[in-house]
């Protein structure tokens, strides 16, 4: 039997060769270990806290029905959001829910470009948020996608690849593409949040586009 004293000393190989022994507080640790991380990834799918609980709890189904399939050779968190992808996007594809729930993060459009302690502060940071979630949940799915596992998850590209089982000149040119096209929508749609761009004269129009996620 699998006696769990301290589970966050407990690496994570061994909770899972617990588990697969059939210890329920192994795989319980596991959960517990990695629920918030999870919840908050399908939080940017889905906006319907009951829909995305539904959703966590078919993750950790599909975990516990396929971790005798997990073979180690990458980080248990990185399978572990392989499954939460594919969840998400396969729930998305189900319901033609298309729109995508971002935190609110004005970081996303460059933190040094604004005054924090400005009183219109806290409305241009609600701005940037709407018009962030406004494009993103245009992008296509794989430029999505990759935007969410590097910029609001701060996965390595390395992680990155393990995910989505792409190579790693694909999660770089991937993700070139997606702040490319983000950028691109952000001049076209919202020129004005542009960092930068109302301090330029109206004759620099010609230069090259900035700003945008970075």
């Amino acid at each position: 039997m699998f006696a769990l004293k301290r589970p966050l000393e407990v690496p994570d190989r061994e909770l899972i060769a617990a588990a697969l022994d059939g210890s329920e507080p192994a795989f319980a640790a596991l959960i517990d270990r990695y629920k918030d991380r999870v919840s908050r990834l399908l939080g940017r799918y889905c906006r319907d806290p009951v829909e995305c609980e539904d959703l966590s709890q078919e993750v950790f189904l599909k975990v516990f029905r396929k971790l005798h399939t997990f073979q180690q050779e990458s980080a248990f968190f990185t399978w572990l959001y392989r499954i939460a992808v594919n969840a998400a996007t396969d729930h998305m594809s189900r319901s033609s829910y298309r729109r995508l729930r971002l935190v609110e993060d004005e970081t996303v459009l460059d933190p040094g470009s604004r005054d924090e302690a400005s009183p219109v502060a806290p409305l241009m940071a609600a701005e940037l948020a709407a018009v962030t979630r406004e494009i993103v949940a245009k992008l296509p799915e794989k430029y999505r996608t990759i935007l969410i596992l590097r910029e609001y998850e701060d996965l390595s590209y390395t992680e990155i690849a393990d995910v989505l089982q792409i190579q790693m000149g694909t999660v770089e040119s991937r993700l070139f593409r997606a702040r490319q096209r983000f950028k691109e929508q952000l001049e076209r749609l919202h020129p004005e949040l542009v960092p930068g761009r109302d301090l330029e004269p109206a004759s620099g129009r010609g230069r090259s586009p900035g700003g945008g996620v970075q």
